[in-house]
């Protein structure tokens, strides 16, 4: 996949569900051909199969469990999610926290079905052993960012040079992205000037009235 990439979680936020997801994708997939960026989003399991299909950006699941299919009740297995059509799933968002085992069987049962993790991490220290999982992606989100409004990129610029460095060192075909508090262009170009190959982002996009303006806005200076 060419980088860099513009992932937008929709989360559960009441402006990313239903009708206003294929809006939201509806942009994404306008900017997205517009500027030659890749951009994805990340819906709720409920607007997963209908975004894969309707959409031709890359959709991604918010989460999946490790588990194979059979007597999980209320799990959501990477079988469930290649059914969807999903490009793949994040994994250990800072909202949804697994343990080092569960994410193991996440990423595993993601790549057996030749589907795309991303490892979501807080620190250097957690991106360098996500990546001895070798996902294809590590997100650095520090979570005392995460919907703040206030950039990491801007922020704690440091973290992102760190986490780039503890990732290479591990594996460096492994992609990184930084999120939290990314609101504009100017907080992509750093993120990727540090060394990132994209962004992870929510609200800003998901909240706005016009979400097509804040993606243009977003690739605007790549």
């Amino acid at each position: 996949m060419p980088s860099p990439l513009i992932l937008v979680n929709l989360k559960t936020y009441k402006e990313g569900m239903g009708n206003r997801a294929h809006q939201i994708a509806t942009a994404a997939q306008l900017v997205a051909r517009e500027s030659g960026t890749t951009i994805g989003i990340a819906p709720n399991f409920i607007d997963l199969h209908p975004l894969c299909h309707h959409f031709t950006i890359p959709v991604y699941a918010q989460h999946v469990d490790g588990s194979e299919p059979g007597a999980h009740t209320g799990q959501i297995n990477a079988d469930a999610i290649k059914f969807a059509g999903a490009t793949g799933s994040l994994v250990n968002h800072s909202e949804r926290r697994l343990t080092l085992a569960d994410i193991e069987a996440s990423v595993r049962a993601l790549q057996a079905h030749k589907l795309i993790a991303i490892v979501c991490t807080n620190n250097d220290i957690t991106s360098a052993a996500a990546s001895a999982l070798s996902p294809e992606y590590v997100a650095i989100e520090p979570p005392e960012l995460i919907g703040s409004g206030v950039s990491v990129s801007k922020a704690n610029p440091e973290i992102i040079r760190k986490s780039v460095a503890a990732v290479h060192a591990i594996n460096p075909k492994i992609k990184v992205l930084t999120g939290a508090g990314i609101q504009s262009g100017e907080c992509v170009k750093i993120a990727v000037d540090l060394g990132t190959d994209g962004v992870l982002l929510a609200s800003s996009v998901v909240k706005s009235a016009d979400p097509a303006a804040v993606l243009r806005d977003l690739v605007s200076k790549l």
